[in-house]
């Protein structure tokens, strides 16, 4: 797995303007090298912060929108439309104004859908569809996913990884239901650690004084149970995506600006 790099922006705001123009030059690489993307969004206020910001990004128009397939990190099992749903904010935030292919848009299952309320059920379901989506350059049961985008909760968790739970800990299945989540809803649905560390890259974004101690605990060497974060990396390259309240607790040395 890559070793992580840090890009440590000024505040939020700059932090989600320039990880969206970052974004758009990844998507419109890979759809020019292989025909199309495939990128792993995140909820939380940072993704959907960036997803916003991409919104208004004058680059937006760059994308060929249609050849862009679009999953979900995890998902709170909620009825479909809910507002706390990560696809809900998602289609707020950016979706609806953009000219997606809605059969690439891979939304994680809603509690009132062809699963009920059978969380693992419903995960089985997503797995089997990242697998029809595997091609055998992929090398394994998932895609292998130009951008995995993942949020860092105050407690290190990672989609809906949370230190010391199950799901953290499984090495075979890429997706999981998660019950007894330790912040509302306790029901969701999350890739694992083997899925995300398919993708090519891997994003983890951070801001926030809030965040501060997440990130010094995920990146001084913390075990993966413990804290979740530390295990996420990419196949090419791990990008940690900070404000500098979010860097506040990390040493120095930390901060040599990673590459283009």
């Amino acid at each position: 797995m890559s070793t992580p790099q840090l890009v440590v922006h000024r505040d939020k705001e700059l932090m989600a303007q320039a990880a969206a123009a970052r974004l758009i030059t990844k998507i419109v690489d890979a759809q020019a090298s292989r025909g199309s993307a495939s990128v792993v969004l995140t909820g939380g206020r940072n993704g959907n912060g960036l997803l916003a910001a991409l919104a208004v990004a004058p680059a937006r128009d760059a994308v060929d929108w249609g050849r862009l397939d679009l999953w979900w990190g995890d998902e709170r099992f909620l009825p479909e439309g809910d507002p706390e749903r990560n696809v809900t904010q998602a289609r707020e935030a950016l979706l609806d104004s953009v000219p997606l292919d809605p059969k690439r848009v891979h939304a994680m299952p809603a509690s009132d859908g062809p699963h009920g309320d059978d969380a693992d059920g419903a995960a089985s379901a997503y797995a089997e569809e990242l697998e029809r989506a595997a091609g055998p350059e992929n090398h394994g049961t998932v895609p292998t996913f130009d951008v995995l985008m993942l949020g860092v909760g105050p407690d290190t968790h990672v989609a809906s990884l949370f230190p010391e739970l199950p799901a953290v800990r499984e090495t075979e299945r890429t997706v999981v239901g998660v019950h007894g989540a330790p912040k509302p809803p306790p029901t969701r649905i999350t890739l694992t650690l083997p899925a995300i560390r398919a993708a090519r890259e891997v994003w983890l974004l951070a801001a926030g004084e809030d965040k501060a101690k997440a990130a010094a605990i995920a990146l001084s060497g913390a075990g993966e149970i413990q804290a979740p974060a530390a295990g996420a990396r990419g196949r090419a390259r791990t990008l940690w995506l900070l404000d500098s309240a979010a860097a506040s607790q990390l040493p120095r040395s930390l901060y040599p600006p990673a590459s283009s």
